[in-house]
């Protein structure tokens, strides 16, 4: 597999060459480990605040209904008994945390498998820049369809910029990232990765050997 990627402008012309980290994006990784990594973040990402009454915390029901004995019934002393409408609930769902640990080794691993998993499909394209002149929709639509991917595509740049965030925003399936934040999940949200020249210098250094990584003009 070629880790040689023509680095793209706006227009989808050819204005140089980047040299993939070999370790980096070309990873044998597991899916297994992708998916356990990518389950942590969903279920970190849950705030675990729902929660039951159970029959101490219902109000009312300090009234026994009706006598012991006598009437017929079964005999209840409340009717915030769980066996009753508008009673507690019995084993509810109670404020929790879903934490799961990842350690950064299997995360940084994962993320390089999400990577290679692009390059080896063909649907990791390297730009030069990724911005345009003004907050505007219709630019940055313009901007996708002339780098030629599917406007459901993750865009990963170094910094993140106010015009460009405005001009994104209401594209409903496109979605930006610093490189220093993408996550395994964050990633795998395209059907498209587009990076930049300076992020793919980031990415490189955050996940292996910086100096693996050369451009050629």
């Amino acid at each position: 597999m070629s880790l040689t990627l023509n680095v793209l402008n706006s227009k989808k012309e050819n204005v140089g060459s980047v040299q993939l980290a070999e370790n980096v994006f070309n990873a044998k990784g597991s899916q297994a480990l992708v998916h356990e990594v990518v389950t942590a973040y969903l279920a970190n990402e849950r705030r675990g605040t729902h929660a039951t009454k159970t029959r101490g915390e219902v109000s009312g029901g300090g009234l026994k209904p009706w006598k012991q004995k006598g009437t017929g019934r079964a005999r209840s002393g409340s009717t915030r008994s769980p066996l009753w409408r508008g009673g507690g609930v019995t084993f509810g769902p109670q404020p929790r945390s879903y934490v799961q640990a990842v350690p950064p080794a299997k995360r940084r691993a994962a993320l390089r498998t999400v990577l290679s998993g692009f390059v080896r499909e063909g649907k990791l394209s390297v730009v030069d820049k990724f911005d345009v002149s003004e907050p505007k929709t219709k630019l940055a639509v313009a901007l996708i369809k002339g780098l030629g991917v599917s406007s459901k595509s993750v865009v990963v740049v170094d910094a993140l910029s106010a015009v460009t965030l405005r001009a994104v925003k209401n594209i409903p399936n496109l979605r930006l990232f610093r490189a220093r934040d993408l996550t395994s999940y964050e990633a795998l949200l395209g059907d498209d990765l587009i990076v930049t020249q300076k992020a793919l210098e980031e990415l490189t250094e955050r996940l292996g050997d910086k100096t693996s990584t050369e451009v050629a003009s």
